[in-house]
C-alpha cells in the first residue's frame, strides 16, 4: 500500500475515532474477496496488511499432504520442507502469491472500505449520542415539513415530529425555534432516526425539571402527570421539605415558572396538583379547580364517588369529560361525579 494512503487511513481513524484494528481487519477482509474476484476465485488466502509499514501481501494457505491431489489447496511435504525443514503433514502453510498490480486494487479497495467503515462509525456515534438525550429535551429550528410530519436541525441530524406527536392546534412555520421531547432514538440502515414529540407528558416533566430549582434539587417530587397535549395538563407534586410549598414553588413568584411553561406549550393549561397518599384527599385535590363536597372511597374497586355543588358539576367534569378523565387518570383511580 502506498505510504501516503496509509498514512490517510491512520490519520482518518484518529480523526474519526475508529479503532485502526477494526479499519484493517475490515479491509483485509475485503481484499481476500478483491483477489479472489480478480485473480484465483478457486484459492484459499489470507491478506496481511503490516500495521507498522503499510505493506500488503497475499498468502495462499495450503495444507502439507503425502500426495496432492489439488494443487491449490494442498502442498506435498518434500515441498513444504523445503520452505521449512520443520513442516509436518497436516501443517497450514503460508505461501506468497501478492501479484504486481495488487496495490492499485489495494487502493481502490481500501477507499471504498474507509468510506463504509466511516459512515457505520459516524452513525454510531451519533446513534449512542442521542441514545443518551433519550427522555430529555432538545431543541433546534425547523428545517422542512412534509406530509404532516415537522423536521427540526438539530446540529449533526434532523429529529422528526410526527403529526400524531404534535398538538391539537398548534402551527408551525419554517425556521421557528422548537423545544421537543426525545420519545425514541432509531438505528436502521439509512442512519439514525430520532423521533420528538410535543404531545409526551415527559416535555411537560422536563420542563418543570429546568424551571423550578427546587424539582431539581430534589426538594420537591413530580408524582405523576396527566396530559392532554395541546389542550390541559395535572401535574401532581408533593415536597420533602415541610418549609416548602410544593405547589407555589411550581407556580413561582408572581406565578413566572409555570406562565413560562405554559408560553412554551403554546398556553396549555396547567394544573398543579398536591399529591397526598390519602386517596381521598389526592382524588378531591385532582379535580381542581372544581370545588369537592365529599369524597367516598371503595379499595377494593379502586374507585371514588365525588360530590360537587351542583353548580360546579360542569366544571368538575370539564368539557367532553377532560377535568374528570385526566383527574383519574392522574390518580389512577375510577371517578364517578354526582351533583349535590
Amino acid at each position: 500500500m502506498e505510504k501516503g494512503l496509509f498514512e490517510v487511513l491512520t490519520e482518518i481513524c484518529d480523526e474519526k475515532g475508529i479503532s485502526p484494528d477494526v479499519l484493517f481487519d475490515a479491509l483485509e477482509a475485503a481484499l481476500v474477496a478483491a483477489y479472489k474476484k480478480n485473480f484465483n476465485s478457486a484459492q484459499n488466502v489470507e491478506v496481511v496488511i503490516d500495521r507498522e509499514k503499510g505493506d500488503v501481501k497475499v498468502f495462499a494457505q495450503k495444507e502439507v499432504v503425502e500426495l496432492v491431489a489439488d494443487d491449490q489447496e494442498e502442498i506435498s511435504l518434500d515441498a513444504a520442507r523445503a520452505i521449512n525443514g520443520n513442516h509436518q503433514i497436516g501443517d497450514i502453510i503460508n505461501i506468497e502469491v501478492t501479484p504486481r498490480n495488487f496495490g492499485r486494487i489495494s487502493a481502490m479497495t481500501a477507499k471504498q472500505v474507509v468510506t463504509q467503515r466511516i459512515r457505520e462509525a459516524e452513525r454510531g456515534i451519533i446513534y449512542s449520542e442521542y441514545t443518551e438525550k433519550m427522555n430529555d429535551i432538545i431543541s433546534g429550528p425547523i428545517e422542512r415539513m412534509e406530509r404532516g410530519n415537522v423536521f427540526i436541525d438539530i446540529g449533526k441530524i434532523e429529529a422528526m415530529l410526527p403529526e400524531k406527536e404534535q398538538p391539537l392546534g398548534e402551527h408551525y412555520e419554517m425556521g421557528q425555534m422548537l423545544k421537543c421531547y426525545v420519545s425514541e432514538v432509531r438505528s436502521g440502515t439509512k442512519g439514525t432516526q430520532i423521533i420528538v414529540s410535543r404531545t409526551h407528558p415527559g416535555l411537560v416533566k422536563r420542563l418543570f425539571e429546568t424551571e423550578v430549582p427546587e424539582i431539581a434539587e430534589g426538594i420537591v417530587e413530580i408524582k405523576n402527570i396527566a396530559r392532554e397535549g395541546g389542550s390541559r395538563t395535572k401535574i401532581a407534586v408533593y415536597s420533602n421539605d415541610p418549609d416548602v410549598d410544593a405547589q407555589g414553588a411550581c407556580i413561582g413568584p408572581k406565578g413566572m415558572r409555570v406562565q413560562n411553561i405554559g408560553d412554551e406549550l403554546r398556553d396549555e393549561k396547567i394544573d398543579i396538583v398536591k399529591w397526598s397518599e390519602d386517596p381521598a384527599e389526592f382524588i378531591t385535590a385532582s379535580l381542581s379547580p372544581a370545588e369537592v363536597l365529599s369524597t367516598e372511597i371503595d379499595e377494593e374497586e379502586r374507585s371514588a364517588k365525588v360530590t360537587v355543588p351542583e353548580s360546579q358539576l360542569s366544571l368538575a367534569i370539564g368539557k367532553s369529560g377532560q377535568n374528570v378523565r385526566l383527574a383519574a387518570r392522574l390518580t389512577g383511580w375510577k371517578i364517578d361525579i354526582s351533583a349535590k
